[in-house]
This record gives structure tokens, sequence and C-alpha cells, in this order.
């Protein structure tokens, strides 16, 4: 690594701040039925977007950190009560599996990132040399994914999925 591990931490805790401070502005004076609002039957909305976004985090990381996901561990799951299987986060589901999303109370999706946020900010914590940051968790890629890798890779999926989830508030805004 290039900087010294606590420059490296700071940045990505900077970079995992910025999408948990995103996903209650997202939500922030919308309705349930703008949450859910897809602009054709084969779109993602904007709350399968937060939800898919703090769904690969959580996973991720907990994966890392060798850890059980928030979404679990936290009782989101049954907080949430998707009609998806518990461990489901968003990869390979149908537009089907988007239309069948519900959501009851918009304030889940700022709780969910903030406890996701929170153990994040706690695995970054032990990453406390450039060992840590350059451990190899997948080899079946040339090169091998480290945790450094693996982490940037969490933050840029979930801010293009905050990203999209920001322009389709703008749509529903401009529907109104």
């Amino acid at each position: 690594m290039s900087q010294s591990p606590d420059a490296a931490r700071d940045l990505l805790r900077d970079a995992f701040g910025r999408i948990a401070e995103g996903v209650p502005d997202v939500v922030d004076g919308l309705s349930v039925d703008e949450l859910l609002w897809r602009p054709d039957a084969a779109s993602n909305h904007v709350a399968w977007l937060l939800w898919h976004l703090t769904r690969q985090h959580d996973a991720q990381v907990a994966d890392l950190a060798g850890a059980e996901q928030v979404w679990r561990s936290g009782g989101w799951a049954e907080r949430f009560a998707l009609p998806y299987e518990p461990d489901a986060h968003g990869y390979g589901q149908s537009d089907a599996d988007v239309a069948a999303f519900t959501v009851s109370d918009p304030s889940l999706f700022g709780a969910y990132a903030a406890a996701v946020h929170d153990e994040t900010v706690t695995y970054l914590g032990t990453l406390d040399d450039d060992a840590a940051y350059e451990r190899v968790v997948d080899d079946a890629w040339d090169p091998p994914v480290t945790v450094a890798v693996r982490l940037v890779s969490v933050v840029d999926d979930a801010a293009k999925h905050l990203g999209q989830a920001q322009y389709l508030k703008g749509l529903v805004e401009r529907r109104r």
C-alpha cells in the first residue's frame, strides 16, 4: 500500500459514511408508493435499490470480517419482512421479484444502512497493517482479490446503486 493503514482506513470510513448518509437522504420526502414506483416493468425502484446496495454491503463486509450479517444478527430480515429467502440480497432477482418488494416503514432503509455502517467501521478498525489489507479473499481472479480491492468494490457498487436511486427519486419528484 502506498498510504499508511490509518490513512486507508480513514479514506474508507469517509467513503462508507457517504453511502450511509445518502440512503436516508434518498428516502426523505418520498411516500411508500413513490419508493416503489418503477419507470417500467423491467426497472428497479428506489426501495429495491436501497435495500440491495445495503444488503450487498452487509454480506460482503460480514464475509471479510468472518461475522454474521447484520441482516440476520440485527433482526432486519424480520423487520423488512420481504417475500424473499432470508439470505437474498438481490443478485439474480427477476423483474417479478423486484415487483414483489414491499415496505411498510421507509425509515428502515436508513436505520439498516446505519447498522451496517457501524459494523463496517468496527471491521475497518481491525485493519491495522498492510498485511490486513493485502490478505487474499478470492483467488479465483487474476490477480487475486484482496481485502483492499473487495472494500473498494463494495463502495463502488453501493455508490452506483445510490446514484441510481437518487436519479429515480428525481424522476419521481418530476412526476408530482
